[in-house]
């Protein structure tokens, strides 16, 4: 939660399409220098676009029970395997199955760019 002037707000997490996107609607030529490099770092290693990165972050929260946090991550890098799926599970403190597992994969391969 963040305060400002007496009200609170809810901090979101945004995966990289996001971002792009955000920082895009403002207009390149629009955007200071930290904002173009950015925006340049966001357009290079986003895998999917904005939309797919929403569906993916809430059907991985909804029907996984991932966390916000853990379900962003997982959308900003996209693992090809279960292995490399572990590596971003492997703080939490809960046990995933690999059937569970898989089946993020193959949800992960629907959307995955070409």
């Amino acid at each position: 939660m963040i305060e400002m002037a007496g009200k609170s707000e809810k901090e979101k997490k945004l995966t990289l399409p996001q971002v792009k996107k955000l920082l895009g609607s403002i207009g390149e030529e629009n955007l200071d220098q930290f904002q173009r490099r950015t925006y340049d770092y966001v357009s290079k290693f986003s895998k999917v676009n904005a939309e797919a990165a929403e569906k993916l972050v809430e059907k991985l929260e909804k029907e996984f029970g991932l966390d916000e946090e853990e379900a962003v991550q997982i959308v900003n890098c996209m693992p090809k395997s279960v292995d490399e799926l572990r590596v971003f599970l492997a703080a939490g403190r809960k046990i995933i199955e690999t059937s569970k597992l898989e089946a993020m994969v193959a949800l992960l391969d629907e959307h995955r760019k070409a």
